[in-house]
């Protein structure tokens, strides 16, 4: 998806220690977080879209909504939680952006049509709520934890555990 590039810096900092050097003025600590996550947020961005332009823009517009949060951004949960959020946010709006013109609706958002044969996991999925289609790509698809998922959507973690068993117990019913 990406071309190739120099080697991404590479830092023993974890994410909120590069935020407060970011915070303090190191440009080169935003380096190290966009390459750490560039890979996930494209791939997220992917799904969300159901395409690598768009993806591409996803994760451009993405970063540079976390960039212009500095000086002074705060971490209140995950880095992941926060980008997540973000990445539904910018492809959602992408996609309504294109369905004025080409008539689509966001229903198609969650799970694009899938050219490498797994059309039948994807069929299935559809077939889920979307509230119950959400935690599942979150937890399985985005590796995100439980309460990352909870703090995503703003929902208690007793009710993605929830979700996630009742989604689960009907994929199962389904035949996954």
């Amino acid at each position: 998806m990406f071309p190739p590039v120099d080697a991404p810096p590479t830092d023993d900092r974890d994410d909120t220690e590069l935020i407060a050097a970011i915070n303090a003025g190191d440009a080169n600590a935003f380096e190290v977080l966009y390459h750490r996550h560039r890979d996930w947020v494209a791939r997220l961005a992917r799904r969300f879209t159901g395409n690598d332009a768009d993806a591409l823009d996803v994760l451009q517009t993405t970063f540079i909504y976390l960039f212009r949060k500095f000086p002074g951004f705060t971490l209140t949960a995950s880095l992941r939680t926060l980008l997540w959020t973000v990445v539904r946010s910018e492809s959602l709006a992408l996609r309504r952006k294109r369905a004025r013109s080409l008539a689509l609706t966001d229903e198609h958002l969650d799970v694009p049509a899938n050219p490498r044969g797994a059309g039948d996991v994807a069929d299935l999925l559809v077939t889920l709520s979307p509230a119950h289609r959400y935690v599942v790509l979150m937890r399985f698809v985005d590796d995100l934890t439980i309460d990352e998922i909870a703090a995503a959507l703003g929902i208690p973690a007793g009710t993605v555990k929830s979700r996630l068993h009742h989604a689960i117990a009907a994929l199962r019913r389904a035949g996954i």
